[in-house]
C-alpha cells in the first residue's frame, strides 16, 4: 500500500488547469495539450512494454530484491525529471518512469500470494491497490505547495517525492522476508498462510516449471483478465491524467474548487477497491468455488 502511495505521487496531471506544479511546467516548456498528451503517451507505452517482461524479472530475483530494485529505479526516474530542460527530455524521463514503475503491481501481487492464503488474497489486493488512490489524493494536497515555494519549486517537487521512495526502500529491505525465511513467523502462522488445499506447492515455488507466453495465451482466464483491464484501465488513466482539465473545461471549476470532486473520485475508488476484494472473500467463506466470485454469486 505504501508503495502505491509513493508511486502515484509521481504522476503528472494535466498541466495549467489546477495544479500549480503543472502551471510552472507549462510555462517553462511551453506545453500545449498535444505536447502533454504525447508526454503521457510515452509513459503509458513504456509502462505497457515494461509489464511484458518485469514479471519474469520479479520471479527470477524474488519479491524482496525485485521490489527493491523496482523501487530504487522508479525513485531515481522520478528525481530525474528535475534534470530535464526540454519537452523531449520530459518524454524520456516519463518513459523511464513508466518502465521502472511497471514492477510495482507484479511484485505486489506476488508478495500478496506469498503472505496470504488464496481465500484472502482478493481483499489483500484491494487494500494495497487502494494505496494508489491515497497517493492520488495526497499529491494535489502536497506537491502544489512545494512547486509554488520557489521558481524551481517544480524540480523540488520531483526530488522530494522521488526521494521518499528511498525511505520506503530501506524499510522494505530491512523488514520484509518471504514466509519460509522470516525469523519472527510462527509455525501456526506459516501453516495458516499455506492452509489452502492446493497451496502447499507454493512453498517450493522455485521447483515449479516455468510458464511460457504461449501457455498463458491458451488459458481462458488470461483473456478474462485482459478484457477486464481493457474496460477499466482507460477510465482510471483518464481520471489520473485528465480529470482536472475535464472539470475545468466542462464545468468551469478552477483552483481549489477542483480539489473536492477529484478527491471524492479517488476516495470512492478506494472504497471500491477494498470492497471489490471483500466481496470475493465473503463469497468464498460461503463455500463458493474460487473461480466463481469474479463472475456471479453462488
Amino acid at each position: 500500500m505504501c508503495a502505491g502511495v509513493l508511486r502515484h505521487h509521481h504522476q503528472l496531471p494535466r498541466p495549467g488547469r489546477y495544479f500549480p506544479a503543472q502551471t510552472h511546467l507549462e510555462k517553462a516548456f511551453s506545453w500545449s495539450a498535444g505536447d502533454y498528451a504525447n508526454i503521457e503517451l510515452s509513459f503509458k507505452v513504456a509502462y505497457a512494454v515494461g509489464m511484458m517482461g518485469v514479471g519474469r524479472v520479479i520471479d527470477r530475483l524474488g519479491t524482496k530484491t525485485g521490489y527493491a530494485l523496482s523501487t530504487l529505479l522508479w525513485s531515481l526516474a522520478a528525481m530525474g525529471h528535475a534534470l530535464v530542460s526540454s519537452t523531449v527530455g520530459f518524454s524520456v524521463a516519463r518513459a523511464f518512469l513508466g518502465v521502472t514503475e511497471a514492477g510495482n503491481f507484479p511484485a505486489a501481487i506476488k508478495t500478496t500470494a506469498e503472505w496470504f492464503p488464496q481465500r484472502e488474497r482478493a481483499l489483500a489486493t484491494g487494500i494495497f491497490n487502494s494505496g494508489s488512490n491515497v497517493g492520488a489524493i495526497l499529491a494535489p494536497l502536497t506537491v502544489p505547495f512545494i512547486a509554488a515555494a520557489s521558481a524551481n519549486g517544480w524540480k523540488w517537487a520531483f526530488l522530494i517525492t522521488g526521494g521518499l521512495g528511498f525511505i520506503w526502500l530501506v524499510l522494505w529491505y530491512a523488514y520484509y522476508e518471504v514466509p519460509a525465511r522470516h525469523a519472527r513467523l510462527t509455525k501456526a502462522e506459516f501453516d495458516y498462510i499455506h492452509s489452502d488445499v492446493n497451496d502447499m506447492a507454493a512453498v517450493a515455488v522455485e521447483t515449479q516449471p516455468k510458464i511460457s507466453w504461449g501457455q498463458l495465451l491458451r488459458v481462458r482466464q488470461t483473456y478474462a483478465f485482459i478484457f477486464g483491464k481493457f474496460l477499466t484501465d482507460p477510465i482510471w488513466w483518464f481520471y489520473l491524467f485528465w480529470l482536472p482539465d475535464f472539470l475545468n473545461k466542462q464545468y468551469g471549476l478552477q483552483n481549489t474548487a477542483v480539489a473536492l470532486p477529484v478527491a471524492l473520485v479517488y476516495i470512492l475508488s478506494s472504497v471500491g477497491s477494498i470492497g471489490g476484494g471483500w466481496i470475493p472473500l465473503r463469497l468464498i467463506k460461503g463455500a463458493c468455488p474460487l473461480s466463481r466470485p469474479a463472475r456471479f454469486p453462488c
